[in-house]
């Protein structure tokens, strides 16, 4: 038998943990691919990184860069220079990378240098907004793939705006590997002693709530204006406000204090178990969207645009920006609405599988 075809997999953020376990589930049965896992460190909190690979059975990653807590330039630049060497020293038939964080664009571009091929997951996702860093990885990243899995038709219809069935590449509506991963892990949900230990003891009709995006925790009249929200929220409903730790550094630096129950991040699992517990979902996280989604709960998002756009043309998630007066507004009106969560734009749960069989279409 030949030496199976390398995939070097590039994750460092906790989402892309995620989707990559997915993918690896697929991959673990196909004796003729062999996947080399790549962590940028760009997550390095023990419970936003080190927990997810036990916890979701990914494979223990070959390398681990180390790189955190830089500025956007500073760290894609020595991702680039490391995933450089390892590209080469490994000599994979393709380099996989996800979503859209600097992890990704730097495995897109150090793989496009040496001429490796590249296959970017979640591709065609826009929010049309230049300012957000994500987007220009999105952009950037899918104009070096060879294989474009695309998680909706939306995306597939981005792509196809942008004059991509133009080039050499495939674009491949897969549906979403996070609705997968959710299909898959939510029978295991529920939380560790620990985690029971740091929480509310009243914990029940809560609103369950992140924050971590440069636009709202860089501007301190954004920040100053969420929190806000969310304490006037508070006295009504419970919050739970799982912080970043770059968002608890930017409160402390802005001398801003808030009422709500405040707790360090939580793992998948756990996240997964208080979604399905919470009454509502307010975040400017892209994936904890789709979760609410799948999980049958509206969404709050605290952004001015998203690159799901399928969930606010449902009406089943809402953009808010930063302002505290429509935050507390859109919180009201969802408190009094029935939603209608029977959508399905995210395929059928089998995202992983074909994208693994695209994979093998393409490298052997």
């Amino acid at each position: 038998m030949s030496n199976p075809s390398k995939i070097l997999t590039i994750v460092g953020a906790r989402p892309q943990f995620v989707k990559a376990a997915v993918v690896s589930r697929a991959m673990s049965v196909v004796p003729q691919l062999e996947e080399i896992i790549v962590h940028t460190g760009q997550h390095f909190d023990e419970n936003m990184s080190g927990v997810f690979f036990q916890e979701l059975g990914i494979p223990e990653p070959r390398y681990n860069l180390g790189i955190d807590s830089l500025s956007h330039a500073v760290m894609t630049a020595r991702m680039l220079e490391a995933l450089d060497a390892i590209i080469i020293k490994e000599d994979p038939q393709l380099v996989l990378v996800f979503g859209d964080t600097n992890s990704t664009l730097a495995g897109a571009l150090a793989a496009s240098k040496l001429n490796k091929k590249v296959a970017h997951v979640e591709a065609g996702l826009r929010s049309f907004d230049m300012r957000m860093p994500e987007e220009v990885n999105r952009l950037l990243t899918d104009k070096m793939s060879d294989l474009l899995f695309c998680p909706t038709k939306t995306a597939v219809e981005n792509l196809k705006r942008e004059g991509f069935q133009n080039t050499p590449c495939r674009v491949i509506e897969t549906g979403d590997v996070m609705f997968d991963a959710v299909l898959y892990h939510r029978a295991q949900a529920g939380l560790s002693p620990a985690t029971i230990a740091r929480l509310p003891k009243t914990l029940d009709n809560f609103v369950v709530c992140t924050l971590h995006r440069a636009e709202n925790t860089d501007n301190v009249e954004n920040l100053r204006n969420i929190l806000a929200a969310l304490d006037e929220i508070h006295r009504n409903v419970p919050v739970l406000l799982l912080l970043h730790p770059r968002t608890r550094k930017k409160i402390a630096e802005y001398s801003l204090e808030t009422a709500v129950w405040l707790a360090d991040p939580v793992s998948y699992l756990e996240m997964i178990y208080l979604l399905e517990q919470c009454r509502l979902v307010m975040t400017d996280s892209g994936g904890l969207q789709k979760e609410a989604l799948f999980l049958h709960k509206p969404c709050i998002t605290l952004r001015e645009n998203t690159e799901w756009t399928e969930l606010v043309e449902h009406e089943v998630n809402f953009l808010v920006g930063s302002d505290q007066a429509t935050i507390v507004e859109t919180f009201s009106k969802c408190l009094n609405t029935n939603f209608d969560f029977g959508i399905s734009p995210y395929g059928d749960g089998t995202a992983g599988e074909k994208i693994v069989a695209a994979l093998l279409e393409n490298v052997l």
